[in-house]
């Protein structure tokens, strides 16, 4: 069987798109997975299911929570594999640095090399491009960064959702 991780985008952040986790955890049960776990208020999940593909999962949940909840929610999969090889892979992750400052850009798919950008005077900001995933160091906070808002889905060309390291590493030990 294997586990699943679904990062929602976008949702409980103010007021719009409220899902409360109670509801999420139904909703994935009723969609037949298994061993459903919710880890804070921001739209993380953990599941087990025997019969679809990462990308069909992420479909799936995408259009249940569009016809039962009526939010228009992206939902970005990664395999408990997958989400380890991006923990694995993170260079920035160095021992001191504060958790909620480092991030990670979880993309649905690998840009185009043309859409990803090429920062310069950004310092002390620090960033790194994966695979599927762009790692950055905000020293200074998100909402500071000059790194992030050059890392968007209009820029990048695929649906970008971010966790804090702290909240990777959080869902990495809720896999096991």
């Amino acid at each position: 069987m294997a586990t699943y991780i679904a990062l929602l985008r976008g949702i409980n952040v103010g007021r719009n798109k409220r899902i409360a986790m109670a509801r999420l955890r139904e909703l994935l049960t009723g969609l037949g997975y298994d061993d459903v776990r919710t880890l804070l208020q921001s739209g993380n999940a953990v599941f087990t299911s025997s019969r679809r593909s990462a990308e069909a999962v992420g479909a799936e949940i995408e259009r249940a929570i569009r016809s039962e909840l009526g939010l228009d929610v992206g939902v970005l999969i990664r395999t408990a594999a997958q989400l380890d090889a991006a923990v694995q892979a993170n260079p920035l992750a160095a021992a001191g640095r504060d958790p909620s400052r480092l991030v990670v850009l979880f993309l649905s798919d690998a840009p185009a090399k043309a859409a990803i950008p090429t920062p310069e005077d950004v310092e002390p900001e620090e960033w790194h491009i994966g695979q599927r995933e762009i790692y950055l160091w905000c020293p200074e906070g998100i909402l500071k960064s000059a790194l992030v808002p050059l890392f968007s889905d209009k820029q990048l060309g695929v649906q970008v959702t971010a966790r804090n390291w702290r909240t990777v590493c959080k869902l990495a030990e809720l896999v096991g």
